[in-house]
């Protein structure tokens, strides 16, 4: 049961993104990740020295965003926010595309942009992950394209969203759907094997967990970590 429980937290980027996170909610949101022993935080770009000071002597990494929610950065400018975090002391960094290139299908551009990054990050031994925003790609070609390139390039993991992007639809009103399975497996299916997915928005419940993790998704992000770990618990104490 223990080890089953592990498996399930070990797969957890504990979300601590919220525009209004105080300082002092920052520090309790690493000891919540630290308790539970998860994969890594995922903080914002001037909360990374904060949270690594505070997760020194746990297990859990810390990773942080670039051109975060809207991708809408320059190049350089995502290079330039990656090498800071990196400094800073993130070991994960989360960058999320250029969205208006990517349904441009300017994918020289996307390509580069990738390329760009990856390479920072290599040299610093840290782990990148490529944010499609898949709640704004309609077309599912473009989702295929960007796994490729991904995967051409040697990222080491694909992600569905960053959770804070929201579509207008036709009756004005913004909906979010997040990972969706169907998305999840059209990326497994689309990526070389030493490219891992994760899934972002809506994907922190037990019951979508214990899904994606048969599919073959590897990390998925949430900011419900101790309903989660309590909810495997009860479930695999059965």
């Amino acid at each position: 049961m223990i080890e089953k429980v592990q498996q399930i937290m070990k797969m957890v980027d504990h979300s601590l993104l919220s525009p209004t996170l105080t300082d002092q909610a920052l520090i309790e949101g690493c000891e919540i990740a630290a308790k539970y022993h998860t994969a890594s935080v995922c903080v914002k770009p001037f909360h990374v020295k904060l949270a690594a000071k505070t997760l020194k002597d746990s297990d859990v990494v810390v990773g942080s965003v670039v051109g975060f929610p809207h991708g809408n950065s320059t190049t350089e400018i995502k290079a330039a926010e990656s090498e800071q975090i990196l400094a800073d002391g993130a070991v994960e960094v989360d960058m999320v595309v250029n969205i208006g290139k990517v349904l441009s299908k300017d994918w020289e551009y996307i390509r580069n942009e990738i390329f760009s990054l990856h390479e920072i990050t290599k040299k610093q031994n840290a782990t990148l992950k490529v944010i499609f925003e898949n709640d704004f790609l309609p077309d599912k070609n473009s989702k295929v394209t960007l796994c490729k390139i991904c995967s051409e390039i040697g990222v080491e993991f694909v992600k569905t969203s960053t959770g804070y992007n929201y579509v207008k639809g036709s009756d004005g009103k913004y909906h979010y759907q997040g990972a969706t399975l169907e998305d999840l497996k059209l990326m497994i299916d689309n990526t070389a094997p030493t490219t891992q997915v994760k899934a972002a928005g809506h994907s922190g419940s037990l019951d979508i967990v214990l899904k994606i993790q048969a599919m073959g998704v590897t990390r998925t992000g949430t900011g419900q970590t101790k309903k989660l770990f309590e909810d495997a618990v009860e479930y695999f104490g059965k």
